[in-house]
Parts: structure tokens; C-alpha cells; sequence
């Protein structure tokens, strides 16, 4: 028995050819690709090395995917600790997370006025990965009695469902007696604040019913990648509306100095002419007495 061939491609060319055939692999085009000038051949030889290559690198960033997500892994389990000791010490500070919510440029611009009273009753926060991290995470807010819901927790999912989309899922909000934010009414508001509502976004509570798209959902993310690592920096962002009452304050201080100054020159400018006239005066007085 005559023995096998056995091919001198390596692995990887194997792979190749059967995944994406080219010209030169087809036996109807072999004696035109052997008769295609010596330039266009090495040419094809490249591309297909290239392919080769290509692959090895795909292999390589999959691996790499694998070790990154094992870290993450690893190092999200090490973290929780320190978010524990955190969220304790943070519960010392009166109106943290609602300093912090307001002090931060994309979620202030979510809330509303009445917003703001409600998220003062707001004492912890908590973002939890799930195992695979790949999967989803969950965030936890935890509040005190308030005049607006009975709830004690409120928390917002963001997951993988069924079919590999990205879902959501929230707590249902049990809201008091005529004390629902995400159905504010017109009528309740007095004239004074009528222009401000017609200002406010929608309520920031809406966000619990909406998941219209989760995979896109702008507030979660900006809570789980930008406050929840290190929500302090945003908490001591100074006052901005103090920053700029001072800015006003100097710039009106100025414009008195200004002012005085204005008025002093003017002043000397008076008193020059008053000068001049009593010159006149003088000398005018000179030649009546001469003319006598």
C-alpha cells in the first residue's frame, strides 16, 4: 500500500483554505494561477500568508479576552471590601449622594426640582457586577421614610436575556397618594413655578420604568463606569453657583471703583473750569478799574 501524503501546511493554512478558499485552491483555476505573472503570484502568496497570520492573531485577542475578563474577575471580588468600609464611612455624611447626583454634569441634568427633595432621603448606593461581569450588573439605591414611596430599596438590572440581548428589569415604585414624580401635573404647580416645570426634564424616577434600550441606557452606565469608582470626587466639586455670585460680586466691586473714579475725574474737571471762570472774573475786573 502506497503511503499517504501528508500535507506540509501547517495547521493554521489548513484551517484557512477550508474556511475561505482561494483561486489557487480550486482545481479549475490551478494551471491560470500557476500561468499568472511572477509579481501577481508573490501578490497572492502575500494575502494569503496575511490570512494565516490574521488568524493567529484573532486566536491570540480571543486568549487575551479570556485573561482579561479571569482579572476583572479577580479583582472585582478584592474591591468589595473596600466598597463595603466605603458605603459605611459615606453613611456619616449627610445628603452624599444627592450632592453627589447634583454635582455631577449628565445626572443634574436629569433632575428635576422636586427630584432633588426626594434623592435627599437617598443614604447608600450600591453597584453589584454579576460573576461573569460580561453578563450584567445591578444598581441598589437605599432610602430612608419619605413623604414619596414606601419603598426601602430601589433597584434597576441591566442583563443578557434569552436570546443574548441586552434587558432590563427594575423595582416597581410604590408611590403615596398624589405623590408620584413621573406624573407631575400642571395643575399642581402655582404660577411662579409653572415657567421652571416647563424647564425640568422628566422626573429622574422615570428612569426605573424606562427600558426602552437597555443595551444604550446613558444614566446606568454613567453611575456604574463614572460615580460608583469614586464617587468623593464629585461630592467635593465646589458650589458653582458660589463660585460665579463671587465672580459677580468682584466684577461689581469693580465697576464701583470704576465709577468713583469716573466721578473723581469729573470732579477734577469741574473744579478746573470753576477756576478758569474765576480767572476770567479777575481779569475782567482789571480792565473795568483801568478804563475808570
Amino acid at each position: 500500500m502506497a503511503p499517504k501524503h501528508q500535507s506540509s501546511l501547517p495547521p493554521q493554512a489548513k484551517k484557512l483554505k477550508k474556511a475561505r478558499p482561494t483561486p489557487a485552491s480550486r482545481p479549475d483555476e490551478a494551471s491560470a494561477s500557476s500561468n499568472l505573472p511572477k509579481e501577481e503570484k508573490e501578490q497572492q502568496e502575500a494575502i494569503e500568508h496575511i490570512d494565516e497570520v490574521q488568524n493567529e492573531i484573532d486566536r491570540l485577542n480571543e486568549q487575551a479576552s479570556e485573561e482579561i475578563l479571569k482579572v476583572e474577575q479577580k479583582y472585582n471580588k478584592l474591591r468589595q471590601p473596600f466598597f463595603q468600609k466605603r458605603s459605611e464611612l459615606i453613611a456619616k455624611i449627610p445628603n452624599f449622594w444627592v450632592t453627589t447626583f447634583v454635582n455631577h454634569p449628565q445626572v443634574s441634568a436629569l433632575l428635576g426640582e422636586e427630584d432633588e427633595e426626594a434623592l435627599h432621603y437617598l443614604t447608600r448606593v450600591e453597584v453589584t457586577e454579576f460573576e461573569d461581569i460580561k453578563s450584567g450588573y445591578r444598581i441598589d439605591f437605599y432610602f430612608d421614610e419619605n413623604p414619596y414611596f414606601e419603598n426601602k430599596i430601589l433597584s434597576k438590572e441591566f442583563h443578557l436575556n434569552e436570546s443574548g440581548d441586552p434587558s432590563s428589569k427594575s423595582t416597581e415604585i410604590k408611590w403615596k397618594s398624589g405623590k408620584d414624580l413621573t406624573k407631575r401635573s400642571s395643575q399642581t404647580q402655582n404660577i411662579a413655578s409653572r415657567k421652571r416645570q416647563h424647564e425640568e426634564p422628566e422626573s429622574f424616577f422615570t428612569w426605573f420604568t424606562d427600558h426602552s434600550d437597555a443595551g444604550a441606557d446613558e444614566l446606568g452606565e454613567v453611575i456604574k463606569d463614572d460615580i460608583w469608582p469614586n464617587p468623593l470626587q464629585y461630592y467635593l466639586v465646589p458650589d458653582m453657583d458660589d463660585e460665579e455670585g463671587e465672580g459677580e460680586e468682584d466684577d461689581d466691586g469693580d465697576e464701583g471703583e470704576e465709577g468713583l473714579e469716573d466721578i473723581d475725574e469729573e470732579g477734577d474737571e469741574d473744579e478746573g473750569e470753576e477756576d478758569e471762570d474765576d480767572d476770567e472774573g479777575e481779569e475782567g475786573e482789571e480792565d473795568e478799574g483801568e478804563d475808570d
